[in-house]
């Protein structure tokens, strides 16, 4: 990848923006010289503060509270970032619910929560941002997947559902969007070192169990790395992908 500016011009929405992976990939795009829209449900003050961060590196950047598992609301996040930016070139699909609980415990709404955040809102998003996808030279859709999806983990048939589901979108959508020259990957965080504290989240994977071959887990900036890199203009011959960022825990 480029050192310089290489998204330069470019207007990049990122769901799920405001704290851990979401955060790292917003500063990652800035660095890059992309302006972003950073969208969260309700942590108003984390994305100020992403927000804050990428201004102080030389980029632009603006934060809209949406639950985008409602049209109305992913309509108006989207129509905020025109308003913003004027253009919008990328959409980082961050945003997830992540739960531990045994199947016979798992109740329809948290079942559905899981799925809606993740599955129902990246189908939202991606068809609210396409008719201004398809105004760009260069666009690009990129879903933040889960390793479980890939692997199934104890006590998450939610997560590993929902996350599974991400990685079919992503092949769909593809394919279909190809014509249109806008690519769509699936990057898939393994180990992350990242920061739990909603209720209901399982602790970070890595306190649970050993280390991945490479012998630590991965911080938030190695994912975004290759976020920044499926955005920008190396990547334009990659598309339909799950890319793993799992130091070697998984090995498909």
């Amino acid at each position: 990848m480029s050192a310089e500016r290489e998204l330069a011009g470019r207007v990049i929405l990122v769901t799920g923006g405001a704290r851990n992976i979401g955060r790292a990939i917003a500063r990652a795009l800035g660095a890059g010289g992309a302006s972003v829209m950073i969208n969260a449900l309700s942590s108003a003050r984390d994305a100020q503060e992403t927000v804050a961060l990428i201004e102080q590196s030389g980029a632009k950047a603006a934060s809209f509270i949406a639950d985008i598992t409602q049209p109305h609301e992913v309509a108006a996040l989207v129509e905020a970032t025109l308003a913003r930016f004027g253009r919008l070139d990328a959409l980082v699909h961050n945003a997830a619910v992540r739960m531990e609980q045994p199947f016979e415990n798992i109740g329809f709404d948290d079942w559905h929560r899981v799925l809606a955040v993740t599955v129902d809102a990246a189908f939202l998003c991606a068809q609210a941002c396409l008719p201004h996808l398809r105004r760009s030279d260069a666009a690009s859709i990129v879903h933040i997947g889960g390793q479980t999806g890939h692997q199934g983990a104890a006590h998450r048939a939610h997560v590993v559902t929902a996350k599974a589901g991400l990685a079919g979108l992503t092949k769909a959508l593809a394919v279909e969007l190809a014509p249109d020259r806008i690519t769509v990957n699936c990057v898939v965080p393994g180990r992350i070192e990242t920061l739990r504290g909603l209720p209901g989240a399982p602790p970070a994977p890595a306190a649970r169990s050993g280390a991945p071959p490479i012998g630590r887990r991965g911080m938030p900036e190695e994912v975004a790395a290759m976020v920044r890199m499926l955005c920008g203009p190396d990547a334009r011959y990659i598309t339909g992908q799950s890319i793993h960022v799992n130091g070697g825990g998984f090995m498909p």
